[in-house]
């Protein structure tokens, strides 16, 4: 049965804090077992007052007080039940998405063929799936206290009558017949109605993003009406997906009305023959209303199942292949440690202006870079494309540049070297010993990478750079100056802390490029591994950033680029033609032996020239 997936991960929420969960049965029972004392009472009150049995006014005035003291009881219970149990449904929430991000952050292996394809879907998974999840464990609660009313209940019911007892039962057993045969098509219509409301999270935070790209290109009402289709398409999926749970609900409802008309025509009988007195109805009656809540709590659970094993699927695809749904709810001491191999992170220390050419000097552990090498990687993309037997040595101290056209390869390569995308062949050796998991090994204190695509937070300068950091201020000075950013940085009113808006929209794209530059800089890796982070420099500033970085950066640097300013400083240029090395050597040897590498260099005046 597909739900025991579902159930797993609801047994697992039970048992990761199992003092936090007695503590809240422990509530919890005295809500739905105190009823049981009310219904005694009111038998008692009931068969007095008609006369049943003998009784005085005091009598039946005491009853009615203790009537009155086991409800005002129940619903002081009941108050401190409902601020506790949100405690618990926060902490077992928490768990979920710590475990899920931490292995988004952490986990061994590529995480971008696991992400959904917009970080809206992400957010919606991480708050509607673990939501579901969450509510699934917590319906155990009711159902403990139901079952235990109502295995009390029945056991005083039916020593007054069985027969009008057994009757109460028949409709729990049609509710689970029903639950059963609806559940399939409840789990489907509830997929479909998460993934479209996924799609729908997605293109509004795209929206969002690009709210400056829709207003230059005059596309806000084909914007708008794109969001109406989504919309329409996720309204249709949500109601059908609510009206097969809502029929669910309905039938179970119905049947348990049902069953209460037919305990009652059945009582009116047995009073008639005085086989059943006033007293015995009130209790039945005051049970009854409790007795409705076991089978409607089954049925919750029942139709919760399905929805839950779809949750439950959802949020396991975001976890790394290795992990299952096990790991959803799996206890860490630190849910968001450092993945397996990585090295520790110390405030780092850069070095100061020094001579030129220090690169490659120094000793910085048993570890430190001497030789990073990299045989036969491949990459498969759709369609062909993608990296193809690619070979690549880096050595301590030297500077290599990584060149070639649009879609040659040069991202794919350096992505792969660093275990963002998943290898189809190749290994990868750091001083002679394989590195099976590079994503988990090329890491800040080793390596650092700054990407094709900066990515700044809306949050301040400092934070963006920092990102959790343990660095003062000279470290960010120092990695500000060899990125070239101390002017812009003295022209910032708030200095450190200005706040770069989302994405970094208040600042220029050379400013954007630079601080991604200097984030990276901050780590002091072995090895500094950047994307074109120069495209939107003008010559001067792009110079500059070279050369500092060259003279007195990280001891060894691979760069993409097919920028003159960067081609003239390497030691070393890999050229990349469609996914295979084209040419392999310093820059004057290629430029006489290799045409791809001629067509770029020829080409790239005119790039400069439009650079601003």
């Amino acid at each position: 049965m597909s739900a025991r997936r579902a159930l797993g991960v609801a047994g697992r929420l039970i048992g990761f804090d199992v003092r936090l969960y007695v503590l809240q049965i422990l509530l919890w029972l005295p809500v739905h077992v105190l009823p049981l004392g009310g219904g005694l009472v009111l038998r008692q009150l009931f068969d007095q007052i008609s006369g049943h049995s003998p009784a005085t006014l005091r009598q039946s005035l005491w009853l009615c007080a203790a009537f009155a003291g086991v409800e005002l009881v129940r619903g002081i219970v009941l108050l401190f039940a409902w601020s506790y149990g949100s405690c618990w449904w926060d902490a077992a929430a928490t768990l979920l998405r710590a475990n899920v991000l931490g292995s988004v952050l952490t986990a061994r292996g590529p995480v971008a063929a696991r992400l959904p394809r917009s970080p809206g879907e992400s957010l919606a998974r991480l708050r509607d799936d673990v939501a579901e999840l969450v509510e699934l464990a917590d319906e155990s609660v009711p159902l403990a206290g139901g079952v235990l009313f109502g295995g009390a209940a029945l056991a005083v019911m039916v020593s007054i009558d069985p027969v009008v007892t057994v009757t109460l039962v028949v409709p729990m057993l049609a509710i689970g017949v029903l639950s059963r045969l609806m559940g399939r098509v409840v789990r489907r219509r509830h997929q479909r109605a998460r993934e479209l409301g996924a799609g729908v999270t997605a293109f509004v935070g795209e929206l969002f993003g690009g709210v400056l790209v829709l207003k230059t290109a005059g596309a806000e009402r084909a914007a708008l009406d794109r969001l109406r289709a989504l919309n329409a398409r996720r309204r249709d999926a949500a109601v059908r997906s609510r009206l097969a749970t809502d029929l669910l609900e309905a039938a179970t409802g119905t049947t348990v009305e049902l069953g209460v008309g037919v305990v009652l025509l059945l009582a009116a009988g047995a009073m008639r023959r005085g086989e059943f007195t006033v007293g015995d109805l009130a209790l039945f009656t005051s049970y009854v209303g409790w007795l409705t809540a076991l089978p409607r709590t089954v049925g919750s659970v029942l139709y919760r199942l399905p929805r839950a094993d779809v949750s439950a699927g959802r949020l396991t695809a975001l976890l790394a292949p290795h992990q299952g749904t096990s790991d959803l709810t799996r206890v860490h001491p630190a849910p968001l440690a450092p993945a397996e191999g990585a090295p520790a992170s110390p405030a780092p220390r850069l070095p100061p202006p020094a001579e030129p050419s220090r690169r490659g000097e120094g000793a910085a552990g048993p570890t430190a870079l001497e030789v990073l090498e990299a045989r036969g990687l491949s990459v498969r993309h759709p369609g062909g494309r993608g990296l193809h037997d690619v070979d690549l040595t880096l050595r301590r101290g030297t500077f290599t540049v990584v060149t070639g056209a649009v879609g040659a390869g040069k991202t794919t390569l350096v992505r792969a070297l660093l275990g963002l995308l998943p290898l189809d062949a190749g290994t990868i050796t750091w001083n002679g010993r394989p590195v099976t998991d590079p994503g988990a090994f090329l890491v800040p204190g080793r390596a650092a990478y700054a990407s094709q695509i900066p990515r700044l937070f809306s949050e301040t300068l400092r934070e963006n750079l920092l990102l959790g950091l343990p660095a003062d201020d000279a470290d960010l000075a120092r990695a500000l100056e060899l990125a070239a950013f101390e002017d812009d940085l003295a022209a910032m009113p708030d200095g450190l802390e200005t706040v770069v808006g989302p994405r970094g929209v208040r600042l220029s794209g050379g400013q954007v490029q630079r601080a991604t530059a200097a984030r990276a800089l901050v780590r002091a890796p072995d090895l500094l591994v950047v994307d074109d982070v120069s495209s939107a420099l003008d010559v001067g500033t792009e110079n500059l950033l070279w050369e500092r970085v060259a003279r007195h950066g990280p001891a060894t640097l691979l760069v993409v680029s097919s920028r003159r300013a960067a081609l003239e400083r390497a030691d070393q240029v890999v050229v990349l033609d469609r996914g295979r090395v084209a040419g392999r050597g310093p820059l004057g040897e290629l430029l006489g032996t290799c045409p791809e590498m001629r067509r770029i260099w020829n080409a790239e005046p005119i790039e400069e020239r439009g650079t601003t």
